[in-house]
């Protein structure tokens, strides 16, 4: 498949985040084969395409990568707010998560991939029960998903961690596995020092929720005397680096650890503040050198996986608790949502649109109210774009989301109407 993008405006997100004034984008078989000046590309007419692109002076960027999600919550959307995260976790989602079956999982992940794409993610790094349903309904559609392992005391165990990261990661080459735990709050010590065997036999990353409240971090004090990163780390959690979902009640020591481990940090803004549990010290992580990237968190505590609304907050609150309008600025942020996600995801090879890089990436539209004028577009982008802004989104190649069309092989409107059976079959039993 041979597709040409002409008459663009592109945002490599190579060394610098820069506009690309008058641009071309090629992609064969799933890579960029070239991205750049129009005046530099090759001579177009020597090669057979599938499919000319004209962009009409449209933006083209890398998607956005989703670093922390839980799809399948899809059904739990507007269904339990308004509480505090633990009678919202106890009372409301952990019941009806126990009525799950593996069909439905696959079937809600599908719910949540239609989102994504209209929000410009591309790639996504999920965390939820049945990952082999997960990777199922990702390649099913062709998206690509990266599986953190959610090993706890209750659904899962070693052996299958194992198991998962192993079939996984040669499942799909869409698919990718990476080792992780639920978090300290729901996984013995047992537990958390195999899976850190784990990882250092298999020399991995490991990743899990980390330090989302400030009882979550009061209530591993009185366990072990210290913050969860310090107590992770005291277990030789991170000798293969990883990184927290949250990160948001956060000590200088736990700050000093990401910072020597290289961990990344994944802020979940809008799902941290319907929930009430804070706001995480981005500005400061940034200044230490720590990665950062973004996450939706799961439709049941955001409600909606939109990228766009993300990086505002990220922005927005980071001002707000830096008490510095210049703090985390827009380019940051962009870089944040779409090439600092893909190497959290352990996913170099989508972090730019470059000659040899996959060819995973959104076309915005320019021709809208919100865009204009085009003063600026990369902070058009995080503090005025929006959803109605995507036009098209593209995952290894293949364009699966168009003006409002979906291309996942299946029709949107079965997917919303498997879902909506769902949940009913979950609130009668």
């Amino acid at each position: 498949m041979k597709v040409r993008f002409f008459h663009i405006k592109l945002i490599p997100m190579d060394q610098n985040v820069r506009v690309i004034e008058d641009a071309e984008l090629w992609t064969e078989d799933g890579i960029v084969v070239y991205a750049g000046e129009a005046e530099g590309a090759p001579d177009p007419s020597a090669v057979l395409w599938d499919r000319q692109i004209d962009g009409g002076g449209n933006l083209v960027l890398p998607g956005f990568k989703n670093a922390h999600t839980h799809s399948a919550m899809t059904f739990l959307r507007s269904f339990a707010d308004d509480l505090p995260l633990d009678q919202w976790l106890n009372r409301q989602v952990f019941p009806m998560e126990a009525k799950l079956s593996e069909e439905d999982v696959y079937e809600l992940c599908k719910l949540a991939i239609l989102e994504y794409l209209t929000s410009g993610i591309t790639a996504n790094f999920d965390m939820y029960m049945d990952p082999l349903q997960i990777a199922q309904a990702s390649a099913d559609c062709g998206f690509r998903t990266v599986i953190a392992g959610a090993l706890n005391n209750f659904t899962s165990s070693l052996e299958m961690e194992e198991e998962n990261y192993e079939t996984l990661n040669r499942f799909h080459p869409l698919i990718r596995y990476q080792l992780g735990f639920h978090a300290e709050y729901t996984t013995s010590q047992e537990l958390m020092e195999g899976l850190a065997g784990l990882a250092a036999r298999h020399r991995a990353p490991v990743y899990t929720h980390n330090s989302e409240t400030d009882r979550e971090v009061e209530e591993c004090r009185m366990r072990h005397k210290t913050t969860p990163t310090v107590y992770l780390d005291s277990l030789g959690m991170f000798e293969y680096g990883g990184g927290g979902y949250h990160c948001v009640h956060m000590s200088q020591e736990d700050l000093h650890i990401f910072q020597e481990k290289k961990l990344y940090a994944v802020t979940n803004p809008a799902s941290n503040l319907k929930l009430a549990s804070g706001i995480a010290p981005v500005g400061e992580m940034s200044r230490m050198g720590i990665p950062i990237a973004i996450g939706t968190d799961g439709p049941a505590s955001n409600n909606c996986l939109d990228m766009f609304r993300e990086m505002f907050l990220v922005t927005g609150l980071g001002k707000l608790k830096e008490k510095d309008a210049a703090a985390v600025p827009a380019d940051q942020v962009l870089k944040m949502a779409c090439s600092v996600g893909a190497r959290a995801m352990g996913l170099p090879e989508c972090d730019s649109l470059a000659k040899g890089k996959r060819a995973d990436l959104i076309m915005i539209d320019l021709k809208q109210p919100n865009m204009q004028p085009e003063n600026n577009l990369i902070k058009n982008l995080v503090y005025s774009g929006s959803k109605q802004n995507v036009k098209l989104t593209m995952v290894d190649g293949k364009i699966l989301y168009e003006d409002g069309q979906f291309f996942v092989g299946e029709s949107p409107e079965l997917i919303y109407r498997k879902a909506n059976e769902i949940i009913r079959r979950c609130r009668e039993s």
